[in-house]
């Protein structure tokens, strides 16, 4: 029996603003030590806008979160549609630019080798004022301003079309989530690329629509965070991924004061957000989402398992996943993630993914829970346990296996997981590596892991 969904319509204007406060005024970056106003950064969007090629679309592949932000608002001001490869692999590029024929590349630093019809950027002076006074810019409200490419850590990367009501839309509840946490006005500074549809809703929509001050950097090292942190003005908020979380946990270094800190892009261990808590004297929150609904629920993973849904987000369980209804979104769009729903329905906790349930002998299991016993054994610093590509004669997928202990041998893990696990699951092959292929996001790219077990192999 079909299912029918009470999709969630919103009466959207024609044209929305590209920055929703209209406060000339009100710092919108900090760069280089100094604040960059929203009139500054209009003049500079303007300058950029009318030296842009024409074309359709164009890949932005700027690294400095202003250059970024700049090239971001002036190729919609030109109503073009911003292309966010799931890296800036060379590879990854040229794929995006094959499957949009006529766009081009565009970034602040020199490319050596360069995309095909790479434009860079002009250095960001100050406008002349007469930019600065020029009215605020509106922007078509179905306009596709953005097209956000999946990581691949299942497959290969599909592409995601995002109008600017979408983007409104979604950034409302990721305001009303930070704003609930940390009040009214806040800075965030990033761990996470810009292109990266987490690092968009945290780093580029909640200073450009929910009137937030951003780091222009991206700090990757725990001083560069520290130094980051140190530069902006608090209240501080600290956007970053597990990866980077447990980098700057044991580093053991001292940030500024932090008034909230916030993780996705990889399941958090709750030991994890308890250990940075301590260290850092500051609630952790964690966000849920995917590059095709956006984030549509948190949860502060010290305190609740259960996933909390922001306003006007309803879920519908399905055989293969989950059904997410939300604002952002013109049709419910199904992931693959099994859930059971508590609170009327408006919290739900998480119990595997459909790609991810084994069942061998009658037996099942997830790869999550798996990879979790495998990273729980001491001295694993790092894992994963993943699905092999072609079944047996009784269609039964090999597992297998990457770890990164110093100090063990897959024999003392392969033990471990004996006493935790059912047979039937255990990896093999489990091989021991000197690190994962994670990408930016600290995701895992499936054909980056069967390259580096074949290699290994």
């Amino acid at each position: 029996m079909a299912i029918v969904y009470d999709t969630y319509q919103l009466e959207a204007p024609a044209r929305l603003p590209l920055l929703s406060a209209i406060d000339s005024a009100r710092v919108l970056a900090w760069r280089d030590g100094h604040a960059v106003s929203a009139a500054q950064f209009l003049a500079h969007v303007r300058v950029v806008a009318a030296e842009l090629p024409a074309a359709t679309a164009a890949v932005n592949l700027c690294e400095d979160r202003y250059a970024f932000l700049v090239a971001f608002c002036a190729i919609v001001l030109r109503g073009q549609t911003n292309l966010l490869p799931s890296s800036r692999a060379p590879q990854a590029v040229d794929e995006v630019m094959a499957a949009h024929p006529g766009c081009y590349a565009l970034g602040e630093q020199a490319l050596a080798p360069a995309p095909h019809g790479y434009y860079r950027l002009p250095v960001l002076e100050s406008a002349p004022l007469s930019e600065v006074d020029a009215p605020w810019p509106m922007i078509p409200a179905n306009q596709v301003v953005a097209i956000g490419y999946t990581s691949g850590s299942t497959g290969v990367p599909s592409a995601n079309r995002k109008t600017w009501q979408s983007f409104h839309a979604s950034n409302a509840g990721n305001l009303a989530m930070l704003q609930a946490a940390v009040g009214e006005h806040f800075t965030v500074v990033a761990t996470v690329p810009s292109q990266h549809m987490y690092g968009m809703e945290m780093s580029v929509l909640l200073p450009l629509l929910g009137g937030a001050g951003i780091h222009a950097g991206r700090p990757f090292f725990p001083a560069d965070v520290a130094a980051a942190l140190a530069a902006v003005p608090p209240p501080r908020v600290l956007v970053t991924t597990p990866v980077h979380l447990r980098a700057l946990v044991e580093s053991g270094i001292a940030l500024p004061a932090i008034a909230a800190m916030v993780s996705a892009t990889a399941p958090l261990p709750v030991e994890l957000a308890q250990a940075a808590e301590r260290c850092f004297g500051t609630p952790l929150l964690e966000v849920f989402g995917s590059t095709e609904t956006c984030v549509f629920a948190s949860r502060r993973p010290t305190v609740d398992e259960d996933w909390l849904l922001y306003d006007d987000v309803f879920l519908h369980p399905q055989p293969d996943g989950t059904a997410v209804e939300a604002p952002q979104l013109e049709v419910p769009i199904t992931l693959a993630d099994i859930v059971s729903l508590s609170d009327g329905g408006r919290r739900f906790r998480l119990r595997g993914r459909h790609a991810d349930m084994l069942e061998i002998a009658g037996k099942r299991a997830s790869l999550g829970d798996l990879t979790r016993r495998l990273l729980a054994i001491p001295g694993v610093r790092d894992g994963v346990v993943f699905q092999l590509d072609g079944g047996d004669a009784l269609d039964v997928h090999r597992i297998a296996a990457l770890a990164v202990a110093p100090g063990l041998d897959e024999h003392v893990i392969l033990d471990a997981l004996r006493r935790a696990i059912d047979p039937l699951f255990l990896p093999r092959p489990l091989r021991l590596v000197t690190a994962l292929p994670r990408n930016e996001t600290g995701k895992l790219p499936r054909a980056a892991l069967l390259e580096l077990l074949q290699h290994h192999d």
